[in-house]
């Protein structure tokens, strides 16, 4: 068994299928050697996970919440990597992510909240984890999600 399917097995993670788009884009769009996934939300128990940081939700629930918004992500980019004939082993790299955390003017620890997705993502992929990063606060997100996350991956040639 594959390192990142064992570390998945591991920490008890069944990658999803890909989400259907719930508006006018792709999932995920591969250029050359490059994976480009749409936003995910954050989503619990298969909905999205309603919320707003520093208002009905702390960091350590935001953490969560992103850590789940990778799971999806994981699940996304091995439906990307199946459409190329390969599985997550082809990822080279994670190059970057982008957070968006839906909270007030005053919530300032949307960099803590990126660490639940940031963090499993080098947990699993190790060194091809480690990625750029950007987190932003924003006002509100699609359907009163708490978490929108993108990511650019490079696979092998």
């Amino acid at each position: 068994m594959s390192n990142i399917y064992s570390t998945l097995e591991r920490l008890h993670i069944t990658l999803p299928p890909m989400a259907k788009p719930a508006a006018a884009y792709q999932p995920f769009c591969v250029s050359g050697s490059m994976v480009y996934l749409s936003g995910h939300i954050a989503k619990k128990e298969g909905l999205p996970w309603v919320g707003q940081l520093g208002l009905t939700m702390n960091t350590e629930e935001g953490q969560a919440a992103a850590r789940s918004v990778a799971i999806d992500l994981m699940g996304t980019l091995q439906a990307a990597c199946q459409s190329l004939g390969h599985d997550l082993e082809a990822v080279k790299q994670i190059v970057k992510v982008t957070s968006l955390v839906n909270s007030t003017p005053e919530y300032t620890q949307q960099h803590l909240v990126t660490n639940g997705c940031s963090e499993l993502l080098a947990e699993v992929f190790q060194s091809k984890g480690l990625h750029a990063r950007s987190a932003f606060g924003v006002v509100q997100l699609p359907m009163g999600a708490c978490v929108e996350i993108e990511m650019i991956v490079e696979l092998n040639a």
